[in-house]
């Protein structure tokens, strides 16, 4: 079964384009890693909810190396201003047990 990691991530108002401009250009880096299935990159709806970055991976051990490569170094190496950031959020990891697909 593969493996499901989603970032929640509290973007500030005014720095969504800022945000979702980090993802677009870095579009396709992560497709070249070992076990990589899919990724979505989710824009809430409310004004509550946070952005989900959902990546999914043939398994956690094909993850932990994506998080010990160069690229995950590259990709995390200039983070977002701290003020466009905001409390909350954070990594959550699941294992997929059932699933269907159309």
């Amino acid at each position: 079964m593969s493996f499901i990691v989603n970032n929640r991530v509290v973007v500030m108002p005014g720095h969504e384009d800022t945000f979702e401009a980090r993802f677009r250009a870095r579009a396709g880096e992560i497709d070249k890693q070992p076990g990589f299935v899919a990724m979505r990159v989710l824009r809430p709806l409310g004004n509550q909810a946070p952005y989900v970055v959902e990546t999914e991976w043939e398994s956690q051990e094909a993850f932990r190396a994506w998080v010990g490569s160069e690229d995950f170094k590259r990709a995390h190496a200039n983070p977002m201003p701290k003020e466009a950031v905001g409390e909350g959020g954070g990594l959550e990891q699941f294992e997929v047990i059932i699933r269907t697909d159309t």
